[in-house]
């Protein structure tokens, strides 16, 4: 073999190694980033590692800088429990009074309740009068009732109270107030709609559900790699594949904040293969009191994700988000948080999350 053969075939074999070196740098550079496993979370773990649901059914729950790894500043270890209270408010609800002549056991009032509690869309609940305490409360095995009252959630995010809806209320309300011998006085059906469209109005133009976008400015994530992190700030998984929470300091109350990406990377078989470009950080904001600052943690998760992950803070369009921006979001927010408090559904209080639901 030839000098000049001997030559085009060692420029070969280097001009095959050097592909085959840069299709693997390629394909590790462009892999999904991984969670490091010597990595240790900073914090100590949550007592409860599913998602904290608010549950409003009243038979159910008796009414449901950053050059280090911050920790959210609330603490989950102990979870305090939310108070067992009366739901039912004239300020969102059509109430209906029921009388009766002799006081009626609890377990004969919760026979007597609906096999459903939803009136159309709306929530349907009734509360006993303990003449011992002068409290209205969550019906309750073993209690006895002087009196009871109906009522019917006047607005939720699906909308007004309607005639139909009004109308199935007073047919379950007086299925009831018949099974406990007891005599009921609604209030007028005209009155009660007029005032569910009004509440209803408000509450459209008051409304926010607050998200940004986290976009991958290179490599991609695994959702391993975006469970570290978002561990490393309190967040533990949701009730869902795909779903993190940044859970409330009162256990059954919403989540502060949530965090969300694609299910199927999830659920796929082998996760760790799963690229994931983006991901969502979300607050609804009428669920958390204006007190735990939800907007300042969101901002801060999300600007610390981002410094930590090599991504972007985004809308849900793709435009960055520059700090004025944000500044701007968090002074409307805070006019916003003051006519919910002008119209006493304080962001946060059992109206709110009733009301925006």
């Amino acid at each position: 073999m030839s000098t000049l053969q001997l030559s085009l075939a060692a420029i070969g074999a280097l001009t095959v190694g050097a592909v085959v070196v840069y299709n693997a740098w390629t394909s590790r550079k462009h892999a999904p980033r991984q969670a490091d496993p010597r990595r240790e979370i900073l914090r100590e773990p949550v007592s409860h590692a599913i998602e904290p649901v608010l549950d409003i059914d009243p038979a159910a729950n008796g009414q449901t800088d950053q050059p280090q790894e911050p920790v959210l500043r609330d603490t989950f270890t102990h979870l305090s429990q939310p108070d067992r209270k009366a739901q039912l408010d004239a300020l969102i609800d059509a109430l209906a009074a029921i009388e009766v002549d002799l006081p009626v056991s609890g377990d004969a009032a919760l026979a007597a309740l609906p096999s459903t509690r939803r009136v159309g869309t709306k929530l349907f609940s009734v509360e006993g009068f303990v003449q011992d305490t002068g409290q209205w409360e969550v019906l309750t095995p073993g209690r006895r009732y002087s009196a009871f009252q109906a009522g019917v959630q006047l607005v939720n995010r699906v909308g007004a109270l309607n005639n139909i809806e009004f109308s199935e209320f007073v047919v379950k309300t007086q299925a009831f107030a018949d099974a406990v011998g007891g005599s009921v006085n609604f209030s007028d059906m005209i009155e009660e709609v007029t005032r569910a469209r009004e509440l209803d109005q408000f509450a459209s133009v008051h409304d926010a559900q607050l998200s940004f976008t986290l976009c991958a400015r290179f490599a991609a994530w695994s959702p391993g790699y975006i469970h570290q992190h978002a561990a490393q700030l309190g967040f533990v998984p949701g009730s869902i594949p795909g779903r993190m929470v940044l859970p409330a300091a009162v256990q059954g109350l919403p989540p502060v904040l949530s965090l969300s990406f694609d299910t199927h990377a999830a659920m796929a078989e082998d996760p760790d293969q799963s690229a994931i470009r983006s991901f969502a950080l979300s607050l609804d904001v009428p669920q958390t009191s204006r007190e735990e600052q939800p907007y300042a943690r969101l901002r801060d998760a999300a600007l610390t994700l981002s410094a930590q992950m090599d991504g972007v803070v985004t809308d849900g369009a793709g435009q960055v988000l520059s700090e004025a921006t944000l500044d701007q979001i968090g002074a409307d927010l805070q006019q916003l948080y003051d006519a919910l408090d002008a119209r006493e559904l304080s962001a946060g209080s059992s109206q709110a999350r009733r009301l925006f639901s």
